[in-house]
C-alpha cells in the first residue's frame, strides 16, 4: 500500500465552495444532528480522493443509508483517522498550533465530549481560521467559539 500525500490545498479549497452551501452529492445532515462532521469528510475527501470502504469501521459515503459512522459522528470520525492503517486518510491528535489548512479541530465540552468538527482552512498570525456547517461559516476565528476543549487531528497521508 503506498502512501500519498494529502492535498491541503484542494481540502481548503472544497471548504471555500461549499461552506455556505450544500454539494447535491451528499445528504444534508443538518436536520439530523448537525452537519459539521459530513462536510470535515467531504473536505477531507476532496484532499485524500480515496475513500475506505471498510464495512462498519472504514470511513466512506455512497448516500444516506450507505455510509459510515466515520463520515458523520465526530467521535467515529476521531477514531478512524487516528487509528487507521489501511485505506484513505490518516492522521494524529495534536496540539493546535500544529494544525495546518486541511486540519481538522474538533470542539468539547469539558467532560470530554467532543461536538463539533471545524476544518483549517487558515492560519494568520498564530490565529486558526475555519470553515463548518451547520452552523455556516468560512474563515471564521476558531477562538470566536464557546468551548471548553479542543483537539487538532493533523492528516499525516493517504494510502491507496
Amino acid at each position: 500500500m503506498a502512501i500519498l500525500n494529502y492535498n491541503r490545498e484542494a481540502a481548503a479549497a472544497y471548504a471555500r465552495e461549499w461552506a455556505f452551501k450544500r454539494n447535491p452529492r451528499f445528504y444534508d445532515f443538518s436536520s439530523l444532528g448537525g452537519d459539521c462532521t459530513n462536510f470535515a469528510s467531504q473536505c477531507i475527501y476532496a484532499g485524500a480522493k480515496i475513500m475506505n470502504y471498510t464495512p462498519v469501521y472504514g470511513w466512506f459515503y455512497k448516500n444516506l443509508n450507505d455510509r459510515t459512522a466515520s463520515w458523520t459522528g465526530v467521535e467515529y470520525l476521531y477514531n478512524f483517522l487516528v487509528t487507521n492503517d489501511g485505506a484513505g486518510p490518516f492522521a494524529e491528535e495534536t496540539e493546535l498550533k500544529n494544525l495546518q489548512p486541511g486540519d481538522i479541530v474538533q470542539l468539547g465540552r469539558a467532560n470530554g465530549d467532543f461536538y463539533h468538527s471545524p476544518v483549517v482552512v487558515g492560519i494568520r498570525g498564530g490565529q486558526i481560521y475555519v470553515a463548518a456547517h451547520t452552523y455556516d461559516a468560512y474563515n471564521k476565528p476558531l477562538n470566536s467559539y464557546n468551548f471548553a476543549v479542543a483537539r487538532g487531528i493533523h492528516i499525516l497521508g493517504v494510502r491507496d
